[in-house]
């Protein structure tokens, strides 16, 4: 990836709020950002978005997007690992929450400041678990803290993996089908209203569900 590249994609992330980890984000941001300049691109892309799913803090589209900047062509592939890489890290954030909850999955949920409204998302989990799911899978909500509650809560696990992957895929590849089809400059309406995009996508996830349920 280009020096010009680089700069590219760095500018115009964050919403300038600042927080006493915005800098430790900043660094982990650029090292994340960094494989896309390495021949380890697709493997660190593979391992991003596993550990993201259950307990990284740097979404995968960071170097999703810097790669298929840098190789057009390839962005379904990427989008791909993305994916299957996704769902099998939320498949282990299942796990600590089913398994070791009581190890490291609260000390998760305390990191990103859940913990202590855990009560409240036990009732929404127990009341719309597929929904949340869903939603967590797509927008920028931390997908992590939903697969670990999933566990914790006992979510019927093949239903998990199901929506997860419709969810996470369907993010990765809208991501990917934007740099497909426009390139460099869907960069910024990505940065800009990808927030908007993940409403309109749940509000179409609970319609599709809705229509399940009434036929089936």
């Amino acid at each position: 990836m280009s020096a010009a590249v680089r700069s590219f994609l760095l500018s115009g992330n964050g919403d300038g709020k600042m927080s006493k980890r915005a800098g430790f984000h900043r660094r982990l941001y650029d090292w994340v950002l960094h494989w896309a300049d390495t021949p380890y691109g697709i493997p660190a892309l593979f391992l991003l978005s596993f550990a993201e799913s259950s307990f990284f803090p740097i979404p995968p589209d960071v170097l999703l997007i810097a790669l298929a900047l840098g190789a057009t062509a390839k962005s379904f592939r990427f989008a791909f690992v993305c994916t299957v890489s996704s769902v099998l890290g939320g498949m282990f954030g299942y796990t600590i929450g089913l398994v070791f909850f009581e190890v490291i999955g609260h000390k998760i949920l305390d990191f990103y400041g859940f913990l202590d409204k855990f009560a409240e998302v036990k009732e929404l989990f127990l009341r719309y678990d597929v929904w949340l799911v869903g939603i967590a899978g797509f927008t920028p909500i931390p997908y992590k803290v939903f697969t670990i509650t999933a566990g914790a809560f006992g979510m019927n696990f093949p239903l998990f993996v199901m929506i997860s992957a419709i969810s996470r895929g369907a993010r990765f590849y809208l991501v990917s089908g934007f740099i497909w089809k426009f390139g460099r400059p869907i960069k910024s309406f990505i940065d800009r209203y990808f927030n908007l995009l993940s409403i309109v996508f749940a509000v179409l996830l609970i319609l599709g569900f809705t229509v399940i349920k009434m036929f089936f």
